[in-house]
């Protein structure tokens, strides 16, 4: 088992915990969870002002930036949610910004 993965599992007994592209989709902040995932690689989902790759865990308090062409949006993870409903989405975050 490597350091990074036992990090992981450190953190989710500590806290919610969620990979980013997943977060991203079940908040509905982005549609799928490929397309969540393209744009890791691509560069234009930040995390608390760093580039993030789609595994990177998010937990709440986190500051996620989306820049998808003229579109710019910053929200603050407020609740990490496995499966929630599509009234639930919204309440996983704050807007901070658009």
């Amino acid at each position: 088992m490597g350091k990074r993965t036992s990090m992981v599992r450190f953190l989710a007994l500590e806290d919610e915990v969620m990979r980013l592209d997943k977060f991203l989709k079940v908040s509905r902040l982005i549609k799928r969870r490929t397309v969540a995932n393209e744009a890791c690689d691509a560069g234009k989902i930040e995390v608390n002002g760093k580039p993030a790759r789609a595994s990177l865990a998010v937990k709440e308090g986190d500051v996620i930036e989306i820049k998808m062409g003229a579109r710019a949006l910053k929200v603050q993870v407020v609740q990490v949610k496995e499966n929630p409903g599509k009234q639930e989405a919204s309440e996983l975050y704050t807007l901070l910004s658009q």
